[in-house]
């Protein structure tokens, strides 16, 4: 059913509409180590390396991110060699052949969420195997937008193989968690929990 104003929910009792809060920019904010609204390479190496990451991932993921955002974010503003990422203005960084999970004002559309277990968890209804990943990817490409598909492929796998439990399946708490940026705090409070028990 869709949504009027006068009926904001569908059957199922899901809000149709994106809630006002920009929870893109809550989902980049743990990599901004020191607060201050910019998000340089180095902190995208910490914050990789934070939640479990090695140094060959994390400094690939660092140079990839911040080339790809950081002019985006800054809009009039002269290329700076440190290729910052400014949080506030992440939702100008959303790339094609995305969910449509965030919507063009980084806010956060429970139904675009749900649509993604609806259509390709096949196997489980909570959760998301290699295979079923891989059809998401495929299901949201756009013709020739292939900056697309790569900031999408890359966003996915690292996600599953970062998080998959040991069946081989992406939970959907899991991926609720990444969208709202919670998944990161979690994350990094077990990868020290691990090092203060070896």
């Amino acid at each position: 059913m869709d949504s009027t104003p006068d009926n904001p929910q569908n059957e199922k009792g899901i809000e149709n509409r994106p809630s006002d809060e920009n929870v893109l920019q809550k989902h980049v904010a743990f990599f901004d180590r020191n607060h201050d609204g910019l998000i340089y390479p180095w902190e995208t190496f910490e914050g990789f390396r934070a939640i479990g990451c090695g140094v060959g991932l994390s400094t690939a993921a660092s140079i990839f991110i911040n080339l790809a955002l950081s002019h985006k974010t800054r809009p009039g503003k002269f290329p700076s060699p440190l290729f910052p990422i400014e949080v506030k203005n992440i939702q100008r960084g959303k790339h094609g052949s995305d969910t449509g999970v965030y919507d063009s004002e980084g806010r956060f559309v429970p139904l675009k969420f749900e649509e993604i277990f609806r259509k390709h968890a096949h196997t489980h209804p909570g959760a998301l195997t290699s295979d079923e990943l891989m059809e998401l990817l495929k299901s949201n490409r756009e013709p020739k937008d292939y900056p697309g598909w790569v900031g999408a492929w890359t966003e996915w796998k690292i996600l599953y193989f970062l998080c998959k439990d040991n069946k081989g399946l992406l939970h959907k708490n899991t991926v609720r968690a990444v969208y709202d940026g919670s998944l990161f705090q979690h994350m990094e409070e077990e990868t020290k929990s691990k090092k203060n028990k070896a």
